[in-house]
């Protein structure tokens, strides 16, 4: 009786779960192979991205000296303005 329950238990792990078991694995497989393609993107772009920020420094620079011209400008034009209503 109890080789016989045996052998019953184990076809219902070959005939359900293994099965079940299997098309999990394929599942999840599957899943880590999106996020794999997902990320191999995300790095494609981030080193896109560090290309483009190579010339960041010199635009900083530029707008750092434009904002002072401009600011020197204004304080000028401050000036002429407070001697006119002076």
């Amino acid at each position: 009786m109890n080789h016989t329950l045996w052998t019953v238990f184990n076809v219902i792990i070959l005939l359900v779960v293994v099965p079940v078991l299997v098309a999990l694995l394929n599942y999840v497989l599957g899943a880590l192979e999106r996020i794999r393609g997902a990320a191999d993107d995300a790095l494609a772009g981030g080193v896109a991205v560090i290309g483009e920020l190579q010339t960041t420094p010199g635009l900083l620079e530029k707008t750092d000296q434009t904002i002072s011209e401009v600011a020197n400008g204004a304080v000028r034009y401050a000036g002429s303005v407070a001697k006119l209503l002076g």
